[in-house]
């Protein structure tokens, strides 16, 4: 049965209707190779592929089943595909996946020169260990992540004040044995709704805004105006990554986003304590962020294979065995 083109065991039982328990493990016990797997005794702490290690990797977690986390290290050559997988460890301590990762070859290890992961101290570690000659890229999309996150929580303060501020006035209202009426913004929104309605719109550059966007960000603006400010670090943050076009220039981007934000907190800005904490772990990756400008290389491709794992399970309904699970996503993509 080719592994390439997964099915359900379940979906070929009910077609030659078989019991679908018992083909399921005639399948794994005489059909799969499962027995013969050279792998099987050390598959329960982690499987590895040193014949699919190439110069550019990706590292990154995913869970399998029960919110058990495994470590996994992709060739991104291989485009998710037959080949993609490099390691599969079981959790994510370095102390228990430096021992597995360094099974394999030295010579292939040094092979590596590039490898994509977030801001994970482990996956450092366990990086430096083992792939001597390799440089660090932090994905571009994990620390723009962090920054429209401090744009979200100045948002929901915002939002709690509304709320708060909502709540005393219908309270007061029902005591004076009034109706309480809410304020209605031209575009319909109440304010909460507005703070509400408004998260999408702020991750997002404002020439890519719909019509009623652009309206409700105006009223938003208009409220709320750290809120615009906070938004404005963003996009300029946004802006270093995409109009950047070497590393000596992103340098020069960077910094004056940092000089920005500097001056807000000279000005005592409400809205800026969020960002000072940002910069602080910026800089203290500062010279592997930068390295994204050297080939512009993402953690997209172990996204996908993250995805990738998580539809076959749902495909086969779940995981009852992780060794046998293990083994078939060694078949796919190993």
């Amino acid at each position: 049965m080719a592994e390439n083109n997964p099915v359900s065991l379940s979906s070929i039982a009910r077609t030659y209707k078989i019991s679908p328990n018992h083909f399921e493990r005639q399948y794994k016990e005489h059909l799969s190779g499962y027995d013969e797997w050279d792998q099987k005794e050390s598959a329960e702490k982690g499987i590895i592929f040193p014949k699919n290690i190439t110069d550019s990797i990706s590292i990154d977690e995913t869970a399998i089943s029960n919110g058990e986390l495994y470590t996994i290290l992709t060739n991104k050559k291989a485009h998710g595909k037959k080949g993609a997988l490099i390691a599969m460890c079981k959790g994510t301590s370095s102390k228990e996946i430096i021992p597995i990762l360094s099974k394999m070859p030295l010579e292939l290890r040094e092979k590596v020169k590039e490898v994509t992961l977030d801001m994970s101290v482990p996956m450092s570690l366990m990086i430096k260990a083992t792939f001597p000659n390799t440089i660090f890229v932090i994905d571009r999309f994990h620390v723009q992540k962090l920054v429209t996150e401090a744009v979200q929580y100045l948002r929901i303060l915002i939002r709690q004040e509304v709320m708060k501020s909502e709540n005393e006035e219908r309270k007061k209202s029902r005591l004076d044995g009034k109706r309480f009426i809410p304020v209605i913004y031209s575009n319909g929104d109440s304010k909460r709704q507005l703070v509400v309605r408004s998260r999408y719109l702020l991750f997002k550059p404002s020439n890519k805004w719909s019509e009623r966007q652009k309206n409700r960000a105006e009223i938003l603006f208009r409220e709320y105006p750290s809120l615009e400010k906070a938004y404005n670090l963003s996009m300029m943050f946004r802006s270093f990554y995409e109009h950047s076009k070497t590393k000596e220039e992103a340098k020069e981007n960077l910094d004056k986003w940092y000089k920005k934000i500097e001056l807000k907190k000279e000005q005592q800005a409400s809205y800026i304590d969020p960002f000072l904490t940002l910069v602080e772990t910026i800089k203290l990756h500062e010279n592997n962020i930068l390295n994204y400008f050297n080939n512009r290389s993402t953690n997209a491709s172990a996204e996908s294979f993250n995805a990738k794992i998580k539809g076959f399970r749902s495909l086969v309904r779940g995981v009852r065995d992780q060794k046998f699970f293990l083994f078939r996503i060694a078949k796919l993509f190993g």
